[in-house]
C-alpha cells in the first residue's frame, strides 16, 4: 500500500481483504502514523508487514513487542546495516514476527547479497523481496545472488560475494540513459514525498 492512503482507509482496506487470505499486506500506514496499528490489529486479521521507511528503533520496537505486525521489512542500509538488523530479527523472533527485508529494484546487488546473508542467519526468516538484475548490472556486479525455482542462492566467495568490475561500470554511465530508463533504475518510483519529506497521500 506504500502508506499512500489515510489511516481510516487503511483500516477499511485491511478489513475488506481478509476474505482473500493475503500472505501479508505491506505498509498500510506511514511511519508517522504507526500508532494506528493498534486499531488495525483490533479490527482485522490480515497479516501485516511494515518498515521499509523505518530509520529508528523507536519505530519498530513497539510494533514488534506488541505483536502489531507479522513481518518486519526494514531496508538494511537505512536501519543501520547488518548488525542492527540482526538485532531486529532477534527481537522479532521472541515475539513471532518474521523477516521480509526490503529488496526492490533500487537496492544494489550488494544490498541484495546483504539481505540474503541475513536471511540465512535468521531463524525467523519469512520471505525475501527480490529483483532480478539485468545482464549489464550482473556484468558490473559479479557474483549477484541467483534465483532458481523461487529460491535465492548465495555464492561462496568471501564477504558479500560481490566484486565490482570498474572497467565494465565505465561502459554504463548514469547520464547515458533516457529519463524513463533512469526512473526504472530507481525502481520505477514517482514522487511520493514533498521536498520537506511530507508524504503525498491520495
Amino acid at each position: 500500500m506504500h502508506e499512500r492512503i489515510s489511516p481510516g482507509q487503511a483500516l477499511q482496506f485491511c478489513k475488506d481483504v481478509e476474505k482473500f487470505r493475503l500472505f501479508f499486506l505491506e505498509d498500510p500506514v506511514s511511519p508517522e502514523d504507526i500508532a494506528y496499528f493498534r486499531l488495525i490489529r483490533q479490527h482485522s486479521t490480515t497479516p501485516l508487514a511494515m518498515g521499509e521507511l523505518f530509520n529508528s528503533p523507536h519505530e519498530w520496537t513497539s510494533l514488534i513487542a506488541e505483536r502489531l505486525i507479522d513481518f518486519i521489512r526494514v531496508h538494511l542500509s537505512q536501519a543501520g546495516g547488518l548488525t542492527p538488523c540482526r538485532k531486529i530479527a532477534a527481537l522479532g523472533e521472541i515475539f513471532g514476527v518474521r523477516t521480509a527485508w526490503h529488496g526492490p529494484g533500487d537496492v544494489s546487488p550488494i544490498g541484495h547479497a546483504a539481505n540474503l546473508a541475513l536471511d540465512l542467519a535468521c531463524y525467523n526468516f519469512g520471505i525475501q523481496e527480490y529483483y532480478p538484475f539485468p545482464e549489464r548490472v550482473q556484468e558490473v556486479f559479479q557474483g549477484c545472488p541467483i534465483m532458481k525455482n523461487g529460491y535465492l542462492y548465495a555464492n561462496e566467495a568471501p564477504g558479500w560475494g560481490i566484486e565490482v568490475d570498474e572497467k565494465a561500470a565505465r561502459k554504463y554511465p548514469f547520464g547515458s540513459f533516457e529519463a524513463g530508463e533512469r526512473q526504472k533504475l530507481n525502481g520505477g518510483w514517482g514522487v511520493i514525498r514533498r521536498r520537506d519529506g511530507t508524504l503525498i497521500k491520495q
